[in-house]
C-alpha cells in the first residue's frame, strides 16, 4: 500500500488488545488474509489482499510502545519533512501524541491529534 507522493497515505493501522481475534474478525468481514509479523515477544499481523498478496494494512497489539494507541484506524500520511510538519502540528493548534520514531531504518513517523482530535501518523518515507 506504500506510495511515494506526499499527501498519500502509506499505510493503514488498528492497534487493539486482542490483535488476534480482530484479525480473524478483518479476515472474515473484508476479505484480508492475515500474515504474522514477529515483535519479539509477540506477533502482530500484515493483512493482505486475498488476491495478489499485497500488503493492505496492520492488526497491532496494543502493548509496548503502542500500548498507549487508541483502538481506531489509523492512517499513515506522507510528508515531505516529518520535523517541519509535526512543528505545524502543534502551531496549528494539534497535539503530538508520540515523538517522532524510526521506523525501518530511516523511514519515521509521529502520532498526532487535530484541532478536533481526530488521531492519525504523519509518516516520512526516505
Amino acid at each position: 500500500m506504500a506510495n511515494d507522493k506526499i499527501g498519500d497515505v502509506a499505510w493503514l493501522d488498528l492497534t487493539v488488545k486482542n490483535a488476534s481475534t480482530v484479525k480473524d474478525f478483518y479476515q472474515d468481514v473484508v476479505g484480508w488474509k492475515s500474515e504474522g509479523c514477529d515483535m519479539g515477544d509477540y506477533e502482530d499481523y500484515v493483512m493482505t489482499s486475498p488476491i495478489d498478496g499485497e500488503a493492505k494494512s496492520g492488526v497491532c497489539h496494543s502493548t509496548g510502545v503502542n500500548a498507549d494507541l487508541p483502538p481506531v484506524w489509523m492512517p499513515y500520511f506522507i510528508v515531505a519533512d516529518i520535523k517541519k510538519s509535526a512543528v505545524a502540528v502543534q502551531a496549528n493548534g494539534g497535539t503530538l501524541l508520540t515523538e517522532i520514531k524510526s521506523m525501518g531504518g530511516e523511514d519515521k513517523y509521529v502520532v498526532i491529534k487535530d484541532p478536533a482530535g481526530a488521531i492519525c501518523a504523519l509518516y516520512y518515507k526516505a
